[in-house]
């Protein structure tokens, strides 16, 4: 159930926060407006934490549950790591006890200035608001391999789970661990498995509790794995690869490019927010996470530019309180200050 917008829609008075994403680090910024009695509403084109929902299927996390608990909420689980269905039902919980405000499969087209403000142009309509924060994340713009066939139908950035694939050839590509994960997942559902990446070995940050497996896998020869090897063309049913320079095709009813994403930095160029060319990162104060456009805010990875690595649930859980800080420090004319709002009983 959702909290009251406290915006009145007969005068179209401004949201305080208009929140573009209702990731884990969407909902921690909403959680700290509405505690500040700030008016606001999480704008989301797909459905509750739509990335974590397109994790694979039998994901487990990384972190303990703990470092993503949002809102002073405890995420209680069964074993020491979170799995996905978990996560899912967590941040469910989470929406529901504070009764966030949420609009939910609504696409944000557009923000344009308007007037010291900003409107937001939906598949729904146009919110008007003081401040805008993009929560947007970068799961939706896989790193393209650029070759030949790569928008054939058998050919996917994602990975959800192993049953189709059974009694199939099936090409992974990469080293890290959204591709190790996959390629185990799908040898335990019955697929024939071939690892394909460009570097000598797995790489470094594979989970310690994954590497051990998928190296006794590999020597065993239940999965089959090429190093050093590139992938150069897919065709319906095979593969070309290049292996220290030798090329041979290779049967492939399916192939998995499991090569990592990259931020969406189009909205933000279009608002006037500058961007390192080297690093990808969008400029803006760390403090506050606002950018070079004044009212206009960073939450979650996205203001990581290229290094996903550096901006995790774990700390963009807090970019919310930064925000809403730096909002109430400014006192913005009609800013509404009152006493927290709590998670409700029951």
């Amino acid at each position: 159930m959702n909290a009251p917008e406290r915006a009145n829609p007969l005068t179209a008075e401004p949201y305080d926060i208009v929140i573009v994403g209702a990731g884990p680090c969407g909902l921690a910024c909403a959680i700290e407006a509405q505690r500040a009695w700030l008016t606001y509403v999480v704008v989301e084109k797909g459905c509750l934490v739509n990335t974590l929902y397109r994790f694979p299927t039998n994901m487990v996390f990384f972190s303990t549950p703990e470092l993503l608990a949002i809102g002073g909420v405890p995420f209680i689980v069964a074993g020491e790591k979170p799995t996905r269905a978990e996560a899912l039902n967590y941040f469910r919980k989470v929406a529901e006890a504070f009764r966030l405000h949420l609009r939910l499969h609504e696409r944000v087209d557009e923000i344009v200035p308007e007037d010291g403000a900003f409107a937001v142009r939906t598949s729904r309509g146009i919110l008007r608001a003081r401040n805008v924060v993009l929560a947007t994340g970068y799961f939706d713009t896989p790193n393209m391999l650029g070759i030949p066939g790569e928008d054939l139908p058998h050919v996917s950035h994602y990975y959800t789970e192993g049953h189709p694939f059974f009694g199939r050839d099936v090409l992974v590509v990469g080293g890290q661990n959204s591709a190790v994960e996959a390629a185990l997942d799908l040898y335990r559902a019955g697929a024939r498995v071939t690892l394909v990446h460009f570097e000598d070995a797995l790489g470094a940050k594979v989970k310690p509790w994954v590497l051990p497996v998928i190296e006794s896998h590999i020597q065993k020869g239940h999965i089959a794995v090429l190093f050093r090897t590139r992938l150069e063309e897919i065709r319906p049913g095979k593969a070309l690869v290049s292996t220290d320079g030798e090329r041979r095709w290779i049967t492939a009813d399916a192939v998995l490019a499991m090569t990592g994403y990259r931020p969406d930095h189009s909205l933000l160029r279009r608002l006037g927010v500058c961007i390192d060319p080297e690093t990808g990162e969008p400029e803006h104060d760390p403090e506050t996470m606002e950018t070079n456009v004044r009212g206009l805010f960073l939450a979650g990875v996205i203001a990581a530019g290229y290094d996903a690595n550096k901006i995790f649930i774990e700390n963009g859980r807090f970019h919310g309180a930064k925000i809403v800080r730096r909002l109430l420090e400014r006192r913005v004319p009609g800013l509404p200050v009152g006493r927290p709002a709590e998670a409700a009983e029951g």
